[in-house]
C-alpha cells in the first residue's frame, strides 16, 4: 500500500509539472502573440518626432502636431510644402487613397480579385481615368509642379514603408492577394479623385431611372408629386430664369413618356441599377441623411463686427473619415509660397478644400444639380456597333480596356461610346423584372448612354490651390471659376468684413427637355448645345446663336 500511495503521488506531481509548463508555454505564446500584433499594428503608426530624410526637398520642412493631433506644415517653398503634404497623407492614410485610386481608375480586381470584376467594367464603362488622362495633357506647368511634389512626397513615404509597416490593411490583403503591391504614386491617381467625388455627389441619373420605371405603373402627375421640382414660388439665384424655367418644364415632349412606357426600353435603364448600386457601398450612399448647408453672416449682425461663416458638409460615414485636417504654412509667405492656409483636405489631392486662410474664409456644399442625362439610342439590328443619329446609321467609338484580375487571367472589355457618352446599359446584363410572371429581356436594338459634364476635361484642380491664396472676393471668384465638377455653393468671409456667395459649375444647355426623364438619343432635338460629346460622325456643333437662345434650359437646382 505505501508503494501504491507513493506512485500515485508521483503521477500527481508529474500532472502537476506538464500542466505547469504547457501554461507557461501558453502563457509565453500569447504574449509573443499580444506582442506580434502590437508591433504589427504599431509598426504603421505615424512618426510624430525626430527627423525623416527626404531628399527631394529643397530646404528644411517642420511639421508641428497640434493638441488635438492636427498637423501644421512649415515649408520655405510651394515645391517642399505640398511634397510635406503627400507624406503626411500616406503617412497616415495610405490605404484609403490606395482604395480611392483604385475606384478612380476601375482597377478594385488587381487588390480584390474578381469579386470586383463587374464594378471595375462599370468604372471603366465610365471612364474617369481617361478623362484624367486629357488633363494631364492641358495643365499647365505650376499645377504640373505641385502634384509632381505631392506624388513624390506620397513616394518617398512608400520607399521605406512596404506590407503591414505602410497599414495594417496590407497584413490582412496578403491572405486574399499575397503578391499585391502598391504601385508609386501618380498625377492620373489625384486627378481621379476628383472624378470619384464628382459622381459621389451627382448622381442624380438615378433619379431619370426610378421616375421612368415609375411611369409604367403611375401617370406623369403621379410621378411629378413624388419626385416634385424645385417650386416656383420659392427664390433663386436668377430671378429673371424663373419664369422660363417653369415653361421649360411644362413643355416635356409627350414622345418621351410614350418611349419610357416602352416595354422594350425600361429593361435597358433597369439594367445599369445593379452596378450602380455595387458602386454605392464602395463609396458611400446619396440618400436620406446625406446633405450640406452653409451660412455667412455679415460683421453688421455679429457682435465682435466681424464676419461669421459656418460650413456643415455631410457626406456619407466613413472610416476613416473622408476628411483630413490640416495646415499648410510658407515660411515666410511670397509670390513663390503664397500659402497660409488651415482646413480640411482629401488624401489624394494637393491643398485645402475647406478652410480659412489669413485673409479669407471660405465653405463649400453641394448644388444637387442636374448634370447627368440618359440618352435612349437606337443600335442598328445588323451592327451593334452603329447607333442612328437624324436617321443615318453611325459608327460608335470603340475603347479596349484590360482589367487584371488577382488569382485570375485578364478580360478584355470593349467600352462603346456614342455621341453623348459612353452606353452604360453594357454593363449589366443581369437585367431585373418588373413583375415575376412576365420576365423581360433587353432587346438588342437599344442602348442607354450618359451624358454627364464629369466625363469632359474638368479644372477643378486648379480652383484648390487658387483658392488657397486668394487675398480678397476678386481672386477667390476667380479662383472659384474653375470649381466647375462637381457644382458646389461656396460662401465667402474675409478680415475686411466683406462676405459673398458663388456657385460656380458646368451645366447641360438642353435643345430640349429639362432633364427629368431620359431622351431620345437619335435626333439632335434634344442635344446638349454647350458640351456635346462629338463622339462619332453625327454628332451635332451648335452655333453661336443656338447657344444664346437655348439658354433657359440650365438647370441649377
Amino acid at each position: 500500500m505505501p508503494q501504491e500511495a507513493h506512485m500515485k503521488n508521483s503521477r500527481k506531481g508529474w500532472l502537476r509539472k506538464r500542466l505547469k509548463i504547457t501554461l507557461i508555454f501558453l502563457l509565453v505564446l500569447g504574449l509573443l502573440l499580444v506582442g506580434f500584433v502590437t508591433y504589427t499594428v504599431r509598426q504603421s503608426f505615424a512618426q510624430e518626432s525626430g527627423t525623416i530624410q527626404l531628399f527631394e526637398l529643397k530646404a528644411e520642412v517642420t511639421v508641428q502636431h497640434d493638441k488635438w493631433g492636427i498637423p501644421h506644415i512649415y515649408a520655405a517653398n510651394s515645391h517642399d510644402l505640398f511634397m510635406a503634404q503627400g507624406y503626411i497623407h500616406a503617412q497616415d492614410r495610405f490605404w484609403q487613397m490606395d482604395f480611392w485610386r483604385h475606384i478612380g481608375s476601375g482597377r478594385l480586381s488587381e487588390m480584390f480579385g474578381s469579386s470586383q470584376v463587374n464594378t471595375d467594367k462599370y468604372l471603366r464603362t465610365m471612364g474617369w481615368a481617361r478623362v484624367a488622362q486629357q488633363e494631364i495633357q492641358e495643365i499647365n506647368a505650376e499645377m504640373k509642379a505641385y502634384l509632381e511634389a505631392y506624388a513624390d512626397g506620397v513616394n518617398g513615404y512608400l520607399a521605406e514603408h512596404q506590407g503591414s509597416a505602410l497599414s495594417l490593411e496590407y497584413a490582412v490583403l496578403k491572405f486574399l492577394n499575397p503578391g499585391y503591391k502598391p504601385e508609386p504614386w501618380q498625377i492620373l491617381h489625384s486627378l481621379t479623385w476628383g472624378k470619384v467625388m464628382a459622381y459621389d455627389l451627382g448622381r442624380n441619373f438615378e433619379n431619370e431611372i426610378e421616375r421612368a420605371i415609375l411611369l409604367k405603373t403611375l401617370n406623369p402627375n403621379q410621378v411629378e408629386e413624388l419626385f416634385p421640382p424645385y417650386p416656383k414660388d420659392l427664390p433663386v439665384i436668377l430671378p429673371e430664369l424663373q419664369q422660363e424655367i417653369g415653361e421649360a418644364a411644362e413643355e416635356r415632349d409627350n414622345n418621351v413618356e410614350v418611349l419610357l412606357n416602352s416595354p422594350d426600353v425600361l429593361p435597358a435603364l433597369e439594367s445599369i441599377t445593379k452596378p450602380m448600386m455595387a458602386l454605392e457601398q464602395l463609396i458611400g450612399p446619396t440618400g436620406i441623411g446625406i446633405g450640406s448647408n452653409n451660412w455667412v453672416i455679415s460683421g453688421q449682425r455679429t457682435a465682435t463686427g466681424k464676419p461669421i461663416l459656418a460650413n456643415d458638409p455631410h457626406l456619407g460615414v466613413q472610416i476613416p473619415s473622408i476628411w483630413y485636417e490640416v495646415g499648410l504654412h510658407c515660411t515666410p509667405k511670397s509670390a513663390e509660397c503664397p500659402y497660409n492656409v488651415s482646413g480640411f483636405s482629401f488624401a489624394g489631392m494637393i491643398g485645402v478644400i475647406i478652410g480659412h486662410s489669413d485673409r479669407i474664409a471660405w465653405g463649400v456644399t453641394n448644388v444637387q444639380s442636374d448634370v447627368m442625362d440618359l440618352y435612349i439610342e437606337k443600335i442598328n439590328p445588323k451592327n451593334p456597333n452603329q447607333y442612328e443619329v437624324n436617321g443615318k446609321w453611325v459608327d460608335m467609338q470603340l475603347v479596349q480596356e484590360t482589367i487584371q484580375i488577382a488569382g485570375s487571367q485578364p478580360i478584355v472589355q470593349t467600352v462603346r461610346y456614342t455621341q453623348h457618352g459612353p452606353i452604360l446599359s453594357d454593363v449589366s446584363p443581369n437585367l431585373k423584372q418588373f413583375k415575376p410572371s412576365q420576365p423581360l429581356k433587353l432587346p438588342q436594338n437599344y442602348a442607354v448612354a450618359l451624358r454627364w459634364t464629369a466625363l469632359a476635361p474638368s479644372k477643378l484642380g486648379y480652383a484648390i490651390p487658387q483658392i488657397n491664396r486668394a487675398q480678397n472676393w476678386q481672386e477667390f471668384r476667380t479662383a472659384a471659376s474653375n470649381y466647375d465638377v462637381p457644382a458646389q455653393n461656396l460662401v465667402y468671409a474675409d478680415i475686411d468684413g466683406n462676405i459673398g456667395y458663388q456657385m460656380p459649375g458646368k451645366f447641360p444647355i438642353r435643345a430640349k427637355g429639362d432633364g427629368r426623364y431620359p431622351v431620345p438619343g437619335w435626333t439632335d432635338e434634344y442635344q446638349d448645345l454647350r458640351n456635346c460629346h462629338k463622339r462619332g460622325r453625327g454628332a451635332a456643333v451648335p452655333s453661336a446663336k443656338q447657344l444664346d437662345n437655348k439658354h433657359r434650359n440650365i438647370r441649377t437646382f
